[in-house]
């Protein structure tokens, strides 16, 4: 069985992975200390996730796993997207963004907060070999942040089928059954056994 080096230097989302890959049947190690982080210079998901997939199988010579992920917001044209993490600006923190992210939508009603979480998960391999998969969770961003786990957007993001729960009024473990991340963690599960 391949072990995967998981790229992402982020503890949050490394812990989030682990779980789900444990759950999955599929081990995982973290990433190196020392490994220096990766520009995040593409225009997509795919590209960014590839980026630090890439990156880090380079430098371990093993097989590593990274993501990236986006928050689209159909009432801003798609916006934040690939640049959720630094919406508010580079070093944002998380309720940086957040807080950018209500303003923008003070006055927009209900009917048009409608929003997705994309997941794009790339694998690479020290041969050169690599491919990605993608998971979505389709929601709506709330008007106030509600809940104490997760963390970036969880707080104002209610998944479609949560009950009008906000990804941070979850647990762990419903969070991990239907988000974006687990989506595409069990598509690379799937491909992985094909």
């Amino acid at each position: 069985m391949t072990v995967f080096v998981l790229a992402t230097a982020n503890p949050h989302k490394a812990d989030e992975m682990r779980e789900i890959f444990d759950s999955l049947g599929i081990e995982s190690r973290p990433r190196p200390e020392g490994v220096p982080d990766v520009d995040e210079t593409s225009d997509t998901l795919e590209g960014n996730a590839l980026l630090k997939a890439r990156a880090l199988a380079a430098a371990t010579g093993e097989a590593a796993v990274a993501d990236d992920t986006g928050l689209f917001v159909d009432a801003l044209d798609g916006r934040p997207g690939v640049f959720s993490a630094r919406y508010a600006g580079d070093g944002a923190s998380y309720q940086d963004n957040v807080d950018r992210l209500l303003a923008e939508l003070a006055d927009v009603p209900d009917s048009r907060r409608a929003a997705r979480f994309r997941t794009v998960i790339a694998v690479a391999f020290p041969s050169g070999e690599s491919f990605t998969v993608e998971g979505v969770l389709e929601g709506f961003i709330t008007h106030d942040a509600r809940g104490e786990g997760g963390f970036g957007y969880d707080p104002v993001f209610a998944p479609v089928d949560g009950a009008g729960r906000t990804l941070a009024e979850l647990t762990p473990e419903e969070k991990n059954a239907l988000s974006h991340r687990a989506r595409a963690l069990r598509a690379l599960a799937e491909k992985l056994a094909s």
